[in-house]
């Protein structure tokens, strides 16, 4: 009998797999035809199409690899498979996650108007050269991951096949650190300049705020509900950031199999929730898609 564990694996893959394809399709589409019609994207449209391209692609193989753990565990054991799923679901998890930096820094330097160099820079680079930001984004997070876990798997089969123990401790202690380098660079670091976006922000429309309500002169007050939208957009993102954060910290350290199996579910779960994140965080794509439906629903009345 399938036990728990296994079985909320199994709902979790399937369903995750289920609200992805249709959202993350709704989102692409509707990005195509702002390009159809406007010819170009603004830079929030533009890292919501690159989070829709990559967020869908990172659910199809963490649902196949969480069905596969399920319904065929022996398959796991041909190392190639083993590591293309592991490598391409940390790729694909880096990228997104330097996607979410991305746009907590086009919001932050938008909103903020900071007279900083880098802040500056910052604004300037994203607002003219994004297309070109996110292709280095992704060889680098590319170089970073891919690559270098194809070539650690190999060195830890190659040495276990030795059968020698001082040499499978010292393997074992190079992947432990190439896990930290990687998980540092490809999650901790944009994690931090996030978070450290959504503080920069935050800060600054509370003072906003203030300023206009202690000096107020009987004119009308600014529309802060674009503002508002932002900020809960990166926070829901980074609150997403910590389930992967949670399951690998506990994969290092194995401190509770409940935890794990929780944090494994949510893991399996949060490309859909971020799909949910991008459509309250866009108008546009909302406007676009209720639309559609509206036109389809009146054809089919029509019918």
């Amino acid at each position: 009998m399938m036990s728990l564990k296994l079985l909320s694996i199994l709902v979790s893959s399937v369903l995750g797999l289920g609200l992805a394809i249709p959202s993350y399709t709704c989102i692409v589409m509707g990005n195509l035809d702002i390009i159809r019609k406007k010819g170009k994207l603004s830079p929030t449209d533009v890292i919501f199409l690159a989070k829709g391209i990559v967020n869908l692609l990172l659910q199809c193989v963490m649902s196949l690899q969480g069905m596969l753990y399920v319904l065929s565990l022996e398959i796991f054991y041909i190392r190639q498979i083993f590591v293309f799923m592991d490598t391409s679901i940390y790729f694909l998890t880096y990228y997104s996650f330097w996607l979410t930096f991305w746009l907590s820094a086009h919001y932050c330097t938008t909103i903020t108007n900071l007279s900083y160099g880098f802040f500056i820079w910052i604004k300037r680079i994203v607002s003219n050269f994004l297309s070109h930001l996110l292709f280095l984004t992704a060889l680098g997070v590319f170089i970073v991951s891919a690559p270098g876990f194809w070539i650690a798997f190999e060195e830890s089969t190659f040495q276990s096949s030795k059968n020698s123990t001082g040499a499978s401790v010292i393997v074992l202690d190079e992947l432990f650190s190439f896990f930290v380098l990687a998980n540092s660079l490809g999650v901790i670091l944009p994690f931090c300049l996030s978070f450290l976006c959504l503080v920069l922000t935050s800060s600054f429309l509370l003072r906003h705020v203030w300023r206009v309500k202690n000096n107020d002169s009987g004119s009308t007050r600014p529309n802060l509900q674009a503002h508002v939208t932002a900020l809960r957009t990166i926070f829901f993102l980074l609150l997403i950031f910590t389930f992967f954060c949670g399951y690998q910290v506990d994969i290092f350290f194995q401190n509770s199999p409940t935890f794990l199996t929780v944090c494994r579910n949510l893991q399996l779960l949060s490309p859909s929730v971020e799909a949910a994140v991008i459509f309250q965080a866009s108008n546009k794509l909302r406007r676009i898609i209720l639309r559609r439906f509206w036109r389809k629903s009146r054809r089919n009345t029509e019918t």
